[in-house]
């Protein structure tokens, strides 16, 4: 479940506390570690605000790419479809070079399914446009090209969550994370205005022009 476009995810989740806190599966650049495909967190450590630290929650980290590939690395992405397609042998991970990635990327998707089950992970909140994590947008093709293309879709190791029955979010899905933090702490009040990445401007001019 790609929980920004379920407006009854928020509610499906186990009321936790601090004693009984909800088990969240979190993408390492997002906690600040230095798992980046050049060595840094891309400059993500606090994309998450506050959240991470609410007495109701308990944080497991993890970078699929890093755990298969080493930090720092080649950047890989998606040539012929999202992640879902990977994992069905419709489309194929490869680096700026043309190197194939693929296998490695769904070793680096096994492990981090592997932690959630182990965890018994209840949410996903990982890194949007990344060819693991992504869980709106991901690159179409090399990321490096001098004009970068985008499609709607999922990343290898999301695609791999999703299929076996863990929620993910992204850090860019700000309207369900206030949502979220609004649900383990009642106290907080979430900006009104807030989108989740597919509602943005962005989104919905890239990938629906007008006319």
């Amino acid at each position: 479940m790609l929980l920004a476009h379920d407006p009854n995810g928020i509610a499906s989740l186990r009321v936790p506390s601090v004693g009984e806190p909800l088990r969240l599966l979190v993408s390492g650049c997002l906690v600040g570690l230095r798992c980046g495909v050049d060595g840094t967190d891309y400059g993500l450590a606090d994309a998450l605000g506050p959240l991470l630290g609410l007495p109701t929650v308990n944080v497991t980290s993890f970078c699929p790419e890093q755990h298969s590939m080493g930090t720092p690395r080649t950047t890989p992405d998606i040539h012929g479809g999202d992640g879902f397609d990977v994992l069905d042998g419709r489309a194929r991970v490869l680096d700026q070079t043309g190197a194939d990635l693929t296998a490695k990327m769904i070793v680096g998707a096994e492990a981090m399914l592997a932690l959630a089950r182990q965890r018994n992970i209840e949410l996903a909140i990982l890194t949007d446009m990344s060819a693991a994590c992504g869980s709106q947008v991901i690159s179409d093709g090399c990321r490096l090209m001098p004009e970068r293309r985008y499609q709607a879709g999922v990343g290898v190791a999301t695609a791999l969550l999703v299929r076996n029955g863990f929620p993910v979010v992204s850090q860019r899905d700000h309207r369900t994370l206030g949502r979220l933090r609004t649900f383990l702490d009642p106290t907080f009040v979430p900006d009104s205005g807030a989108l989740d990445h597919h509602q943005t401007t962005w989104f919905c001019s890239y990938f629906r022009p007008a006319g």
